[in-house]
């Protein structure tokens, strides 16, 4: 993998940036944090992370211009990877309390309350990878997640890798053209996370 591999974090306000930026660069990128979609343009790629409520990041990422970066950039086929609630942000709403949030549309589904007794789903966790995903090395990988929310499936899927929290079966990550996102976070998820990161920018390379 080239060192030259330049990522740009998304600054919508909501997000784990440090430690993105951080492990980003401890798996071989140029990293770039910037709330300013033209320099955020000059990258190979990008990253959207986010924490907290699912409204307010939407509402952040279209106050900075980011909504409409992150679709152009999509559109030109560039790799994008959404983090944690960056990754709910690019499906195609959210029922979040008594909102109704739209998202980006770019991902199919809709990000709802995990059906759990125990919330927020908090802890390592194992994946379920879909058949020919090029993120995960194999299935006994953990990960570290912290949500409530995310986007519920029937069981396993051959399309999308699912981790299950109390019986309750969600998308963990997705593989879509140029789109990449995981609802954990890599960048907390130690050795598996970098490992994770470094698989994601050898794809860019």
């Amino acid at each position: 993998m080239s060192d030259s591999v330049r990522v740009g974090v998304i600054d919508h306000g909501s997000g784990n940036l440090h430690s993105a930026e951080r492990a980003l660069h401890q798996a071989g990128a140029e990293v770039t944090v910037s709330n300013d979609p033209s320099v955020l343009r000059d990258n190979d790629a990008l990253v959207l992370p986010g924490v907290g409520a699912l409204a307010a990041c939407m509402a952040g990422l279209r106050a900075m211009g980011g909504e409409r970066l992150v679709r152009e950039w999509v559109d030109e086929g560039r790799p994008l990877l959404g983090i944690c609630v960056g990754h709910q942000m690019l499906f195609e709403r959210g029922r979040e309390r008594d909102a109704d949030v739209t998202c980006l549309g770019i991902l199919p589904g809709v990000v709802t309350q995990l059906p759990a007794q125990r919330l927020p789903h908090m802890g390592w966790n194992t994946v379920s990878p879909a058949t020919g995903s090029a993120l995960f090395s194999d299935g006994d990988e953990r990960f570290y997640f912290i949500h409530s929310y995310g986007v519920v499936v029937s069981g396993p899927d051959d399309h999308v890798t699912t981790s299950t929290h109390q019986g309750v079966t969600f998308v963990a990550a997705a593989e879509c053209g140029p789109v990449t996102s995981t609802q954990f976070h890599p960048e907390k998820s130690g050795t598996a996370g970098l490992a994770l990161l470094g698989r994601w920018l050898r794809q860019l390379s």
